[in-house]
């Protein structure tokens, strides 16, 4: 009959809801496999098979002499690295639970929990998988040297931020069309093999073929991070300030609509599927 109105204070309610965030950061990291282990064990090895790919193929067609002077390989990784987090972080937002889940049932999981433990859970396997490909690289094969380090992780992290900022677009717009979504992240993953510029040097690119590339904010961080890797490199052709814009635009709009949808949301939606 009696029952205490507990109101928990702004610090408290903060570290209740990092707290929620990380187990269930944990928990979407083992969702699609059994350890932790064998998730980044896995992202170790699509990684290593896209660096790879990339280096014959770039050999074979003769883009090598294209490429930043300094370490060949280091400048492929560049772009794979930021186009990994980039894409892994969308993909992985669009597929978190969404407020039809049944874990939104237990309080007080929410989905915008559910999307930031999802992108976390992406950043924190790609960055493992990174750390160690990099140190195998510098032990086995050649020394790294990177000129600003600190400059490289943030693009690194800018390309995460806005693959969750185009991911939480898309996750608002799934209940409502799920398919069309489906298929636009479908393209858009494709689609960025070749329009993220990872095989070219911006700066070496004729004025055409800037212009189809410069819409999109990833070609700018990969452009910018090389900046910051290569100590002769200087990017001209690329802007940090856009895909920093165009980041907080998408991720502000996302979390709108995902609020609205979250709202007119039914289970019904999803009963046939």
């Amino acid at each position: 009959m009696f029952r205490h109105e507990h109101n928990p204070s702004l610090v408290y309610g903060a570290y209740r809801l990092l707290d929620l965030t990380y187990h269930n950061t944990v928990r979407s990291v083992r969702k699609g496999h059994r350890d932790a282990v064998f998730a980044i064990l896995s992202s170790i090895l699509q990684t290593l098979v896209m660096v790879a790919a990339f280096y014959l193929f770039m050999s074979v067609i003769g883009l090598r002499q294209m490429a930043i002077r300094g370490d060949y390989v280091l400048y492929i990784m560049s772009g794979v690295f930021v186009f990994m987090v980039h894409i892994k972080a969308m993909s992985s937002v669009v597929s978190s639970e969404g407020p039809t889940a049944a874990m939104m049932q237990h309080l007080p999981m929410s989905p915008t929990i559910s999307i930031w433990s999802s992108a976390f859970s992406a950043l924190y396997t790609q960055i493992i998988a990174m750390a160690a490909i990099l140190v195998g690289y510098h032990l086995l094969w050649h020394p790294l040297v990177v000129h600003q380090p600190v400059g490289a992780f943030a693009m690194l992290l800018l390309a995460w931020l806005s693959g969750v900022a185009i991911g939480t677009v898309l996750l608002a717009a799934k209940p409502w069309v799920p398919q069309p979504v489906g298929v636009a992240q479908q393209i858009y993953s494709r689609f960025n093999m070749f329009a993220s510029g990872k095989m070219f040097v911006a700066n070496a690119l004729p004025a055409k073929m800037i212009a189809i590339f410069s819409w999109n904010p990833l070609f700018h961080i990969i452009d910018q991070g090389r900046g910051y890797i290569f100590i002769n490199y200087n990017p001209l052709k690329s802007s940090l300030t856009y895909p920093i814009v165009v980041t907080a635009i998408l991720l502000i709009i996302g979390l709108i609509c995902e609020s609205q949808t979250r709202k007119h949301v039914s289970l019904s939606w999803t009963a046939g599927k």
